[in-house]
């Protein structure tokens, strides 16, 4: 959805896209209360002692957290920053790229920013539904300790069940589970308020001065703090990612009218809580909850957790298919699970490789607590990639002033840096393995760019170019066969290396020959009247070039039909098509370090074929196949 669509939407419109909003965006963020207050005072690496100056201390830095990176730099500037109505780090990065033509040094950092950013992101996918689902269950745990040896099988049932659900779709997941959060929420205000009502002198936290009084006197403790702090504001990055679902607005609504408020009481109701009773850091938000409501809460966090872990495995499916569309990413089988919404798709590769890290890091680490230790750092990482990227698009793009650039953005960057420090103690203690995680994935992706960088070259030194080479096909020296052939190739301007294979081995040409290009754009989606380009070369030879956004997926067979009104009718599904079928032969001193051509010979090899890719008819599909050194 476009910016400008969402922002003029009527009322129930409004209404409806903000109620899909809350089901949607704010599962990570609105599920932080669980485990974020029993990491800074109770299960922590360093916990602080749970007494009235701590606590208000950490309730105001937390209160102004929310309030500077995720209502101020999110909610007010970044959501701004969208591609087309699309957000997340890699529409941004492409958004930046496509305005950085003239500065190869601004497009290559922006590249290597946005690359770096989804990697992470994969990290923090493995890390949310664990956590978020484990400190749900450990609710039981809370009710009676006989269910402590059970805390864990329960989470992992519920996290195989979901996984196994995702081929049915999304949209089923979504409209099941939606009406949910809004009761969530409003259970996080009814039990903030419960417990505000027994100490309200706790709402004096919402001055910044109980926060600035807190890191003067226990400098030291105020820094290992932040990493728990930072717990509360985890989903942060989410409010812009979904952005494209339903537009600034619907988001913007939700937070500031819902979902803020009724974290903020949340959080002081804890607090409040444990000024009272101090013992009762051991767990806060359970032991928050009256005893009566206690089980219907554990099931409502349950199912607000498994929303949470939905929303990061529909990203992981969004964002692996921008960076396939980019070319920054092998292609893989993608399925679709709604014929109205082709959001709606469905990755098997990228679900079950999920599937079993999410298991591992739940056997290996067990508790929230432990977890804890190794959230954080990824997302903190993300952030910084995000302000990066929107200080150079405001900057170039939105043509702001330097003054007010660093103005707004250096103070953000200065907290998102004292975070990543604070969260950069935690390394050793299972932080490193999402780093770790995401630096693999960030390898395969740098990999299989530079990869796919050196099989152009390597290619380009046999192009032949295609206007003379039409010219010399001209005499009609050639036997013509009946029917079409469309050759598709990367290169709109070389002859396609499937139709100097063909002309070799069996010395024939079509009747009609048709080369096909198709180009990924770094727009979110190509207008249908940009799609098809058209250019008649003569004796029968014709060009074609189609476009898509890194959104669209591509489908060729269908983008044909609009040659027709262009003066080029073609019958999509009984041409032939000719695909060139590469073998890639990894050699010593050139190009890549030798284990990285290997990975890319792998991942090239292993990768979904260009035939199922685009689309094309598989009983009219030739490939040719062919020898390349790297």
């Amino acid at each position: 959805m476009s910016q400008s669509h969402a922002g003029g939407a009527t009322s129930p419109r409004m209404s409806t896209l903000m109620l899909a909003a809350l089901g949607v965006v704010y599962g990570d963020i609105g599920t932080s209360p669980l485990y974020a207050l029993k990491e800074a005072f109770a299960a922590g690496h360093h916990p602080l002692a749970a007494t009235a100056p701590n606590i208000l201390g950490v309730l105001s830095l937390i209160t102004w957290s929310l309030l500077i990176i995720v209502t101020f730099k999110y909610v007010t500037i970044v959501l701004r920053a969208d591609n087309q109505g699309e957000g997340g780090v890699v529409a941004l990065m492409a958004r930046v790229v496509s305005r950085a033509a003239g500065s190869p040094q601004r497009k290559a950092t922006a590249i290597a920013l946005g690359i770096f950013g989804a990697s992470l992101f994969y990290g923090d996918g493995i890390i949310t539904p664990a956590i978020s689902v484990l400190s749900a269950v450990e609710g039981l745990e809370v009710a009676t300790p006989a269910f402590q040896p059970y805390i864990v099988p329960i989470t992992m049932g519920i996290l195989i069940g979901l996984f196994l659900f995702q081929h049915h779709g999304t949209a089923r997941v979504g409209s099941f589970f939606g009406p949910f959060v809004v009761i969530w929420f409003l259970c996080l205000a009814g039990i903030g308020i419960y417990n505000i009502l027994a100490h309200p002198q706790v709402l004096g936290a919402l001055s910044p001065h109980y926060a600035i009084r807190f890191v003067s006197e226990n400098p030291k403790m105020a820094f290992y703090a932040m990493g728990a702090v930072f717990l509360t504001m985890t989903g942060g990055e989410a409010l812009y990612a979904d952005m494209g679902h339903f537009g600034p607005m619907p988001i913007r609504y939700t937070w500031l009218g819902l979902v803020l408020p009724s974290l903020l009481i949340n959080y002081l109701g804890q607090g409040a809580l444990m000024i009272v009773h101090p013992e009762a850091a051991a767990n806060p938000f359970y032991l928050a909850v009256p005893g009566w409501f206690l089980f219907p809460m554990v099931g409502l966090a349950t199912v607000a957790t498994v929303i949470a872990s939905q929303a990061l495995i529909t990203g992981a499916y969004s964002v692996t298919l921008q960076l396939i569309q980019l070319g920054f990413c092998p292609r893989m089988v993608v399925k679709h699970t709604s014929g109205a919404q082709m959001g709606q798709i469905y990755l098997p590769f990228v679900n079950w490789i999920l599937l079993f890290f999410v298991l591992i890091v739940v056997l290996g680490f067990r508790s929230s607590s432990n977890l804890a230790a190794a959230y954080g750092i990824a997302v903190t990482l993300t952030m910084l990639v995000t302000s990066f990227l929107a200080y150079t698009l405001a900057r170039h793009d939105w043509q702001w002033s330097r003054a007010l650039c660093l103005a707004i953005f250096m103070p953000l960057l200065c907290i998102e840096m004292i975070f990543l420090v604070s969260n950069g103690t935690k390394i050793l203690d299972g932080g490193w393995f999402p780093l770790a995680f995401g630096g693999c994935i960030c390898v395969i992706l740098f990999t299989w760019r530079r990869g796919r960088q050196l099989l152009a070259d390597a290619q380009r030194n046999d192009d032949v170019p295609l206007a003379p080479f039409v010219t010399l096909l001209a005499d009609d020296s050639i036997p013509r066969v009946p029917h079409t052939a469309l050759f598709l190739s990367p290169r709109p301007e070389q002859v396609p290396t499937a139709l100097l294979h063909n002309l070799k081995h069996n010395l024939i040409l079509h009747e009609r020959t048709v080369f096909v290009s198709v180009l990924m754009e770094t727009v979110p989606r190509v207008p249908v009247e940009d799609r098809v380009e058209v250019a008649h070369l003569g004796t029968n030879f014709h060009r074609v070039l189609i476009r898509f956004g890194f959104m669209e997926e591509p489908d060729v067979p269908a983008a044909l039909l609009r040659c027709e009104s262009l003066g080029l009718v073609l019958d999509a599904q009984q041409a032939s098509y000719f695909l060139s079928r590469e073998t890639i032969l990894p050699s010593a001193g050139t190009g890549m370090a030798l284990w990285r051509e290997r990975l890319f010979e792998f991942l090239f090899r292993n990768a979904s074929g260009a035939a199922n890719f685009f689309k094309l008819p598989t009983s009219r599909v030739v490939e040719l196949g062919s020898r390349v050194m790297i």
